[in-house]
């Protein structure tokens, strides 16, 4: 019997219930296939990373772009994906709702909103604005049973305020977020206290520098961890440095530094 939609989205709130899972990023169907081969129970995608793929910089994609490959990626997969939906692709909250509605028809079953505003003079949301956001994005999804995660981005953009951060996350959490999220937290105080703020509430975790394996985030009360578009980045970095050697030196000694094509056949081939 194949895997439903809603199935998908009951696994995914299964998995925040107890424990610490990691919840991997891939950037295209083939690198989501290989995750759910790997064993991994559910994924997210990544914005930077789907992006790149397309030729364009982070946040520079459409809600139609992202639409599209979040409805690829959820049909690739029989696991749950999260989506990475930015900052909803619209400012005023009623907009944020209406895009919202577009990426619960993806077939996702979660969807995270950010507050930053991508304006490096004012780069957060005001506090009521940010909170309306998160409310129309919970009442956009309605009665779907897609997971809502409330990211506050202070410590991406220069704000490293503890304080501000557990205020915005816990509104978030009252405007109707399931999960909570704080991209860039890095010491084990820091993630400790966000935590116990929060809860019962669920954290998600980008591992970033932190350092931390999964048992030490889960030992700090952490629910998930995404590693954004590191597995992208990881991916580009064995391409271009492959690419740079051969344009630079016109030698090919990287080539044999690739992954086998074999193994790959056999895994997209099901055997």
């Amino acid at each position: 019997m194949p895997v439903t939609t809603a199935d998908k989205r009951a696994a995914f709130h299964k998995l925040h219930e107890s424990g610490c899972f990691i919840i991997p990023n891939p950037f295209d169907v083939g690198s989501a296939r290989a995750l759910q081969h790997l064993g991994f129970k559910a994924l997210a995608s990544t914005s930077a990373g789907f992006a790149w793929t397309i030729a364009k910089a982070d946040n520079r994609v459409t809600v139609d772009d992202v639409c599209d490959h979040l409805t690829a990626l959820c049909a690739a997969v029989d696991i749950p994906v999260n989506a990475d939906f930015e900052g909803g692709f619209a400012h005023e909250a009623d907009k944020v709702g209406v895009n919202v509605i577009s990426g619960v028809k993806t077939g996702v079953a979660g969807l995270s909103i950010e507050d930053s505003t991508g304006d490096a003079a004012k780069p957060l949301y005001d506090f009521d604005l940010a909170v309306a956001r998160i409310k129309a994005a919970r009442k956009a999804i309605g009665d779907s049973n897609v997971m809502l995660t409330g990211r506050c981005e202070a410590y991406l953009v220069g704000k490293p305020d503890l304080g501000f951060v557990i205020e915005r996350l816990n509104a978030y959490s009252e405007a109707g977020a399931d999960c909570l999220y704080a991209p860039g937290i890095k010491t084990r105080e820091d993630i400790s206290a966000i935590v116990k703020a929060v809860a019962p509430k669920p954290v998600n975790l980008l591992i970033g520098a932190s350092g931390l394996s999964l048992k030490e985030a889960g030992d700090l009360g952490v629910r998930r961890i995404s590693v954004g578009g590191s597995l992208a980045r990881s991916a580009w970095g064995g391409f271009m440095k492959a690419a740079r050697e051969m344009a630079d030196k016109g030698t090919f000694a990287e080539l044999a530094n690739g992954y086998s094509g074999g193994e790959l056949n056999k895994m997209f081939s099901g055997q």
